[in-house]
């Protein structure tokens, strides 16, 4: 309840901030349509030539394409914020005020900045996924809702988890922003499923770059296309992840000396 608290505390305090200056808004409105525009009409476009690309269908294709708005969405909103904060506290001494607080410092760095306007990713990939799902229709079952649910949460540990281990590496170097954007580029291939991709860069988007977490998997779950092995393999690396992201974190905060050294 008291992490709830924290979430609402903050949440409330970026809208505060972010209302002062409403133009953003409208500016966040019209990247975000248009990167959806785009988006679909490449589809529209793909699809007017084939009625499969790689064994995706429109539909599923339609539900990927939402799962990566959904999922982007997160990332903006909150993870890339708290981690940018975090790198920029490092290096200029401030995560001082945050460390001396009675709360654990990695939930406060992480929920520390909210970018509300990103809301509207969120709300653009809820209507692609549910417009997907309607057209799918009776293709989705109980299994697949929950297997969907499952590794969505999982694809979020994942994709936080890598986050922080690169916004921790700050402790060790003076500059990591740049990880952030490459991830951030990166990130866009998500808009096609993984097997498209040649071998050695579907391995990369997998292993060394989570993408397929993050938007195929969850979309394969949803489709009916995600074999046990898969599942287990994303629920494993979840936690081992977030278990390595804490050790870093921690080993990181041992070498961090603070404004006042």
């Amino acid at each position: 309840m008291n992490t709830l608290r924290l979430m609402y505390i903050f949440f409330r305090v970026s809208v505060l901030n972010e209302t002062a200056y409403r133009v953003n808004f409208f500016i966040q409105f019209f990247q975000s349509l248009l990167e959806l525009g785009t988006a679909l009409a490449g589809l529209a476009v793909i699809f007017s030539y084939t009625h499969a690309l790689g064994g995706w269908l429109p539909d599923e294709m339609l539900a990927l394409v939402g799962v990566y708005f959904l999922v982007g969405g997160i990332i903006s909103l909150v993870i890339q914020p708290g981690m940018s904060a975090l790198i920029d506290s490092v290096r200029d001494g401030t995560l001082d005020f945050t460390l001396t607080k009675p709360e654990d410092a990695q939930l406060l760095v992480s929920i520390q900045r909210v970018a509300i306007w990103s809301l509207l990713d969120l709300l653009m990939g809820t209507g692609v996924l549910v417009a997907a799902l309607v057209r799918l229709g009776n293709a989705i079952g109980i299994g697949e809702a929950a297997a969907f649910i499952g590794m969505l949460l999982a694809g979020a540990v994942i994709v936080y988890s890598f986050w922080l281990i690169l916004a921790s590496l700050s402790f060790w170097f003076v500059r990591v922003e740049n990880l952030l954007v490459i991830f951030q580029s990166v990130y866009q291939a998500g808009r096609w499923p993984v097997s498209l991709y040649p071998g050695w860069l579907r391995f990369a988007l997998t292993f060394v770059i989570p993408v397929a977490f993050a938007t195929t998997i969850p979309a394969e779950a949803l489709t009916g296309r995600l074999d046990a092995s898969t599942l287990l393999w994303a629920l494993g690396l979840a936690i081992l992840l977030a278990a390595l992201a804490r050790l870093i974190w921690k080993l990181g905060l041992r070498r961090y000396s603070g404004a006042s050294a």
